[in-house]
């Protein structure tokens, strides 16, 4: 995987860093909202122009003297996006004018040593170009734009690019193994990707809900290379108070959907809650691999849990997801990292995993000689006649029938299990599809 150049959007809250990330970007991925403080964490994606490949950070906004216990972290991740970045986009806000706090940012860019662009953003309006204000923050380059609208984004990004190393456009076809970090509020997701990928690359609290945008992050474990979504926190609709919080449980179903594997973590301190299996349900229903990681376990001496009791308290209350393996670890001490990710592993490989028809049509004659295929209610009786598997990522099975009516749900369960015992399918749903045989 070639590293890309870095190009950091920084600047005030609500200057419109997340619109233009969104501009550049090409898709709707950071979080937009009229309320300062709407991006907390860096939010990466890998774009190009003119050839040039590099990767984009949005950050959250930089206030001084500000006593929201947010914006402390979310200063430290700008100030670390600033770090790694080769070029920093400044981003002021045109109609608000030059401020303090943008000049006390300059004068912190201007230390920093990095190359930086100064972008007057929120000038909608043909004829309003006048940046001269803000001439006085001492940077070469001032560019006159509209995020939202679109307008300067080409000569802001041709001022960018000119500014980056030489390096290729991002390749998308070595794809990594896609994993969507998924669960309740305040279960320790963030921590768990900060433990992976070895960086303070999320904000961490004990404030629930801290997380609103997924942030992807890259890891390289071996000769393995995976995408790292972490999510934000799934709430019950009644409970999202603000209109952002109900974006973020949006993209957190969206990242279960672009993910080839779906780790639900679960809080050992408070067990399970209704909430895990609707969060399970998702993953399910989008038919990806699933691995529950129950976090925090270095606690379960003094809170006296043993893992047989609560594996038993998980087959109970998520019946569904009887075939997905549990891990128990700790994101705060780094025990049992090693095996989620073995089990990842594992789990990715089973969902693309293939049997030939053969093989599957030996299984489906010893599964019928043992117990007789039970129709649907009310259907004519039926035999299988034989079966193929027509796809993957889940793992997908076209049956043959000789009458019309379908197979009882309690038959189709049974050919699953035989199938998972047979194949294994670790982690990953299986969909048995059925057909009358055309005559």
């Amino acid at each position: 995987m070639i590293k890309q150049a870095r190009i950091a959007l920084v600047g005030r809250p609500n200057v419109g860093k997340s619109t233009l990330f969104n501009r550049i970007a090409g898709r709707r991925k950071a979080i937009t909202d009229s309320r300062p403080g709407s991006t907390r964490d860096r939010n990466y994606a890998l774009s190009s122009w003119r050839g040039k490949g590099f990767e984009l950070i949005d950050t959250g906004g930089l206030l001084l003297g500000s006593h929201d216990p947010l914006l402390g972290p979310a200063a430290k991740q700008a100030q670390g996006a600033i770090d790694e970045a080769d070029v920093v986009v400044f981003l002021v806000d045109g109609r608000a004018g030059l401020l303090p706090d943008d000049s006390a940012i300059a004068r912190d860019l201007r230390r920093s040593g990095k190359h930086v662009v100064l972008a007057v953003n929120k000038l909608d309006a043909a004829g309003r170009e006048d940046v001269s204000e803000f001439a006085r923050l001492g940077f070469d380059a001032v560019l006159p734009i509209s995020a939202e609208h679109g307008r300067g984004i080409g000569d802001l990004l041709d001022v960018m690019v000119e500014r980056v190393p030489e390096g290729p456009v991002a390749e998308e076809e070595a794809a990594p193994l896609r994993l969507a970090l998924v669960g309740r509020p305040n279960t320790g997701k963030s921590s768990l990707l900060n433990r992976l990928v070895r960086s303070e690359r999320a904000v961490v609290s004990d404030i629930p809900g801290t997380t609103r945008d997924a942030v992807d992050s890259l890891l390289v474990r071996g000769d393995k290379h995976y995408l790292i979504v972490d999510t934000a926190g799934i709430r019950k609709t009644r409970l999202l108070a603000e209109n952002v919080d109900h974006v973020s449980v949006v993209q957190s179903r969206r990242s279960i959907d672009r993910a080839d594997v779906v780790v639900l973590v679960l809080d050992a301190e408070v067990g399970l809650r209704e909430m895990d299996a609707t969060i399970a349900g998702y993953a399910t229903d989008a038919g990806r691999g699933v691995v529950v990681a129950v976090n925090k376990w270095d606690r379960a001496p003094e809170l006296g849990k043993k893992q047989r009791e609560f594996t038993l308290d998980v087959h109970d209350e998520l019946k569904f997801l009887h075939f997905a393996p549990i891990v128990f670890l700790s994101a705060k001490t780094g025990h049992g990292l090693t095996r989620l990710m073995d089990t990842v592993d594992r789990v990715g490989l089973a969902c693309k995993q293939r049997v030939t028809t053969g093989q599957l049509n030996r299984v489906l004659a010893k599964v019928q000689g043992a117990y007789a295929p039970k129709a649907a209610k009310g259907a004519h009786p039926t035999k299988i006649l034989y079966g193929a598997q027509v796809g993957t990522a889940p793992p997908t099975f076209l049956i043959s029938l000789s009458h019309a009516g379908g197979l009882h749900f309690s038959y189709k369960r049974y050919l699953e299990n035989q199938l998972r015992k047979e194949f294994g399918f670790e982690g990953s749903p299986i969909v048995v599809k059925v057909r009358q045989r055309l005559h």
